[in-house]
């Protein structure tokens, strides 16, 4: 019963803000920057590529289920430096499931011994509700088991959707604000090919600003990666902060809070071209009563690219021929 009650009080939350619930939410947001911002692509000379699950609320049935992989890489073209990358994502909570396919690009520029950074991001958005799980007491008169509103087998739907960003990259920093969902798309769904009852699930645009930096700390190996996200719906707004301490570019730990939700403990391992990030959450509402915590795993491969001038008139040197 808590448990159903708690799901009951979690349902009851992304109603009220539902802009903000549809896209996912992740701890360890400061190492996935391309997914709430598509002008993060290509900021460095690497094929950069991520693939991370999140396990949300665990003990609760049908809690929050997200998958997410991503690809991001520059490239010159016409003498200017770009970026370009793609998002895949699938969530599950309750008996809604979301899949997002996007493709990103991003126009560079150097600027006060940084880069300057603005990308667009188009995709497709498709979201299903599986009516056949619903679940309607039957055995009292304060509940009918014929509801309109509810569809009786599963339904889907998809819709064109855009996001936007700018990011500005620094040796000793980085900052970014970006919006997704700017077209508010609203996803028709149907039974089958059916147009006797349609259902329609609305998509609110979604602001982000999301900061962070790397300080040394002298004469030591040590490094301190505070870093801060703020997000918004215009009604519903959340902000998490993190920091984390890194040793020799190889292993890291560090703590975050998210306001009025949970506080997270991070660890994570650079190896080789490899990173391998790990969070647990702990949530500090009611939630926290039914749920062993939140699990999230996040796996970065990079291939190295030279992105160097190269010299387009070659002569051998008389003195080796």
């Amino acid at each position: 019963m808590l448990q159903r009650l708690a799901l009951t009080l979690v349902v009851a939350l992304a109603t009220l803000g539902v802009n903000a619930q549809v896209d996912a939410q992740f701890t360890q947001y400061w190492a996935v920057p391309t997914y709430y911002n598509a002008g993060a692509v290509g900021n460095i000379d690497f094929i950069h590529i991520t693939a991370g699950s999140r396990l949300q609320w665990l003990g609760i049935e049908h809690s929050p289920k997200t998958f997410v992989a991503m690809a991001d890489m520059p490239f010159k073209f016409f003498e200017r430096r770009w970026g370009t990358g793609v998002v895949l994502q699938q969530e599950s909570m309750g008996l809604f499931k979301s899949v997002t396919a996007a493709a990103q690009i991003a126009w560079k520029k150097q600027l006060l011994g940084g880069t300057l950074s603005v990308g667009v991001q188009p995709g497709m958005l498709n979201q299903s509700f599986n009516g056949d799980s619903t679940y309607i007491p039957s055995n009292d008169q304060a509940h009918s088991t014929i509801d309109d509103a509810i569809p009786e087998g599963r339904v889907n739907g998809t819709a064109f959707d855009v996001s936007a960003g700018i990011m500005y990259t620094h040796k000793k920093f980085w900052v970014g604000v970006s919006a997704t969902h700017l077209t508010a798309p609203t996803v028709t769904m149907r039974v089958g090919e059916s147009e006797d009852k349609v259902y329609e699930f609305d998509v609110g645009r979604t602001y982000y600003f999301m900061a962070g930096g790397n300080i040394p700390i002298k004469n030591t190996l040590f490094e301190i990666q505070p870093s801060v996200m703020v997000k918004t719906d215009l009604q519903f707004t959340q902000a998490e902060a993190t920091a984390r301490v890194r040793y020799n570019k190889f292993l890291s730990a560090g703590v975050g809070y998210r306001h009025k939700d949970a506080v997270s403990l991070m660890f994570g391992a650079n190896v080789k071209d490899f990173f391998i990030g790990y969070s647990y959450d702990y949530a500090t509402s009611a939630i926290s009563k039914a749920s062993s915590g939140t699990h999230e795993l996040f796996v970065t491969y990079n291939v190295k690219l030279d992105m160097k001038e190269k010299n387009k008139n070659k002569h051998k040197s008389i003195r080796i021929m």
